[in-house]
């Protein structure tokens, strides 16, 4: 009998106490809203089809929201996607919750203007306790769990500790876009596809501080894998623009576009759930937000940070014995001690 995977997913706005959003590791479906964009997300189900086994897909709302909802419901039948057995909308956490093999939690409390960064955490602290304590509640022991509410990698974290009886290797934050935009920014540079670009690594939290890697990078030029310093041929601009074109893309997103970003954070949900369901390729690794606790790089322990990962059997490990000169050591420790004061901020409220 095929295994069927239940995937659901929420986004909280400012306008509204909560509003959800739909995804799936292939699909991403969501109702319009100020901070996504409803066409782009509804592209992607068609652009890249990553659906590999029957699905059951549930879609949590307010109840207010259960009639847009039933026309997210009306679309998705629509489609005629021939492994999509089911759209279940609900507005009860209990229903929405059960059995899940995967949850995606899009959204969080976005910062205002004005708001203090503290004030910022405690609101939401009080969200990812809520899904993390749902999850413990309700879904199955072995649901995987993709943070992408911001601040991702403390959000994660918090769900985590709310959610005592799922492993903390379950739950992981979304970096894939960071990933993502680093490979193209090399790609670009030298005139080749993305796909060219193998083994980018960020490091860290998904702000500013984060800390995008090319010093283990490889780049197929013209069939032959070459170091990426080797490909551009342009150190200052690699320790330079490039890293600071990568940490500021999301902030340059929505200056151009007075929204955040839709497909590209899409997208990267889509690669970073296929790794999981499917792993990666022996050889290659790609940078996921997960537990600190037992990493070899010396990042302290009890944080959601950044890493090198490679999956295999559903199950994530860091990549070992990357040699870190002094430029990268200085940089994982400057956004690895933003994680800190963020997750002891954070914790603070939680209670724990």
């Amino acid at each position: 009998m095929s295994h069927h995977i239940q995937l659901k997913s929420v986004c909280l706005t400012i306008s509204r106490k909560r509003q959800y959003m739909s995804l799936t590791a292939d699909e991403i479906i969501p109702k319009p809203k100020p901070y996504y964009d409803s066409y782009a997300s509804h592209m992607l189900m068609f652009t890249f089809p990553y659906l590999f086994q029957p699905l059951v897909l549930l879609l949590l709302d307010i109840t207010p929201m259960l009639p847009v909802l039933e026309g997210v419901v009306m679309e998705l039948q629509d489609c005629a996607l021939p492994l999509l057995r089911e759209v279940i909308p609900t507005d009860k956490v209990d229903v929405a919750f059960k059995d899940l093999d995967a949850a995606i939690l899009v959204g969080s409390m976005p910062r205002r203007e004005g708001m203090e960064r503290k004030d910022l955490l405690k609101a939401n602290v009080a969200i990812f306790k809520s899904q993390g304590e749902a999850l413990d509640k309700y879904a199955k022991k072995t649901v995987k769990v993709l943070v992408v509410g911001n601040p991702a990698n403390t959000n994660c974290l918090i769900a985590a500790k709310s959610a005592p009886s799922i492993p903390k290797e379950n739950f992981s934050c979304l970096t894939r876009l960071d990933h993502n935009r680093a490979c193209f920014q090399v790609a670009l540079r030298c005139g080749i596809s993305a796909n060219s670009v193998k083994n980018m690594i960020i490091w860290g939290n998904h702000s500013s501080t984060q800390y995008p890697d090319i010093h283990h990078c490889k780049v197929n030029v013209q069939g032959k894998d070459v170091t990426a310093f080797d490909a551009v041929k342009d150190d200052a601009w690699l320790k330079g623009e490039f890293i600071s074109t990568v940490q500021q893309r999301g902030a340059a997103v929505i200056k151009a576009r007075k929204l955040s970003s839709a497909m590209s954070a899409a997208k990267a949900i889509c690669d970073h759930m296929r790794d999981i369901w499917t792993g990666t390729t022996e050889g290659e690794f790609f940078s996921m937000g997960v537990y600190s606790t037992g990493n070899p790089y010396g990042v302290p322990e009890d944080l959601i940070y950044s890493f090198p990962v490679s999956i295999k059997d559903k199950t994530w490990k860091i990549v070992d014995g990357l040699a870190i000169n002094d430029f990268s050591r200085a940089k994982m420790d400057a956004t690895a001690a933003e994680l800190v004061e963020e997750r002891d901020t954070a914790v603070s409220f939680l209670g724990v």
